[in-house]
């Protein structure tokens, strides 16, 4: 497994003056404070906070301890953004605070973990929604103080889990188009419906100002995978204006997607995407595999990465003048670069963000180990191509690989098992690598 260490001053406290201190790894310099200021929505905001924390502790298919309770926190041009996995990776959780929701100064931008424990989660518990709510990310201080004394520095790892669930949750969420918007009575109605542990597969209709659920798809529906884990939106209601739902397009008889469930307010927004079903965790999906098996994409991903600036959106057409390349060629770039955590995708702004993670794109094949077998099979030249049929020498078996329409079929086990709802496997991502010419 790869992970990162990051090395804190200290734990994250909300001190009895009001104060809410995120402690940093560093970055730019020895301490960097990238956010000093009020939240002008502190009970939203801490509420918020705990959902996202709350999942991250949650474990929605075969649950267990918790393996993980520190969110990941982005200081941007305007905004703050809170993200978190769940622990079987099938939930991503994000809170914004927008500029609205901010009173104080961005001074500079980065990453990094938060620490949630349980006397800072039980803080945030008694904040209401007119008490004072001073937030520093990054302050320069060597120890702070909790209700039970100072505390130390402290290392805590980043799953290489969280970081594969990034770029997917980037890629998969890119295809996403809005779905649905109900106001809060009707979302109230909604989720109260829901229960913790409910691991169905529903479907959401748009009916008049609701959304009725139906067990089977239909077009115009919305997928609602594990209806249950929608349940860490519950507390958030109080604060809602609207719930907005966004997802792929569906048919009769397709099979369960990914959506995101996002309850919004003009300073913060909370959202919740949820993989196709319990069981799958985000860091298996394989969406971003045929993007990575471009024989361009690490490449331009250096040059886009040298063009980007920290403005609240990335603009892909923009990127795409600057870099001289075409705007699909950018999107392969950022999801390049975002399988080493510099880049996610905002449903509700239809556009990219920044996020920096301590992770090189090196690391790339050895966390996508399907990439990493269809090179080597280029390399072994087992593959041998010719007309719409390649075929494929992986050990001592042979496999069939159909390519129409740029859609690509295999004959092999994986194939028959998941139909390409799962990303492509590695003999066909190597007949891909091998049209597109890609080396030997």
């Amino acid at each position: 497994m790869v992970s990162a260490t990051y090395s804190y001053l200290g734990s994250s406290d909300l001190v009895p003056a009001g104060g809410l201190t995120l402690q940093t790894c560093g970055g730019p310099a020895a301490h960097p404070r990238f956010f000093t200021g009020f939240l002008t929505e502190p009970g939203a905001t801490a509420t918020g906070l705990l959902a996202v924390a709350e999942v991250a502790r949650s474990r929605y298919f075969r649950p267990f301890d918790p393996a993980s309770l520190d969110p990941v926190v982005t200081a941007g041009a305007d905004r703050l953004r809170f993200e978190s996995f769940s622990g079987c990776c099938g939930v991503y959780a994000r809170l914004d605070v927008l500029p609205p929701g901010i009173d104080g100064e961005i001074t500079g931008h980065g990453t990094t973990n938060i620490d949630v424990n349980p006397p800072l989660q039980r803080a945030l518990t008694r904040v209401g929604r007119v008490d004072p709510l001073h937030l520093a990310v990054g302050p320069d201080d060597l120890t702070v103080s909790t209700f039970d004394g100072p505390l130390v520095e402290r290392k805590v790892p980043l799953p290489s889990r969280w970081l594969r669930g990034f770029a997917e949750a980037q890629v998969l969420t890119s295809r996403f188009d809005p779905r649905a918007v109900i106001g809060v009575t009707e979302a109230r109605a909604l989720l109260q419906r829901l229960t913790a542990g409910d691991r169905s597969v529903l479907w959401a209709l748009p009916a008049g100002r609701s959304l009725r659920l139906t067990s089977r798809p239909v077009p115009g529906a919305i997928c609602l995978p594990g209806a249950g884990r929608l349940v860490a939106l519950k507390p958030f209601l109080r604060y809602a204006t609207s719930l907005r739902v966004y997802g792929p397009a569906v048919a009769t008889g397709s099979g369960p997607v990914a959506s995101t469930w996002e309850l919004s307010m003009p300073a913060l927004r909370l959202s919740l995407t949820l993989s196709p079903e319990p069981h799958r965790g985000f860091s298996g999906e394989g969406a971003v595999l045929e993007s990575l098996a471009s024989d361009e994409a690490a490449d331009d991903a250096e040059l886009v990465s040298a063009l980007l600036s920290w403005d609240p959106a990335i603009d892909v057409n923009a990127l795409a003048t600057a870099a001289g390349i075409g705007a699909q060629r950018v999107r392969d770039a950022l999801t390049q670069l975002g399988t080493a955590g510099r880049v996610g995708y905002d449903v509700a702004e239809a556009g990219y963000f920044h996020r920096t993670l301590p992770y090189a794109a090196e690391v790339v094949e050895r966390m996508n180990p399907r990439l990493a077998g269809a090179r080597a099979l280029v390399a072994a030249g087992a593959v041998e191509v010719t007309g719409e049929v390649a075929v494929v020498r992986s050990g001592d078996d042979t496999y069939h690989v159909r390519h129409a329409d740029d859609v690509f079929s295999c004959t092999c086990p994986w194939w028959a098992k998941h139909r390409g709802e799962r990303g492509p496997c590695k003999h066909a991502l190597a007949v891909r690598i091998v049209r597109a010419g890609g080396p030997a």
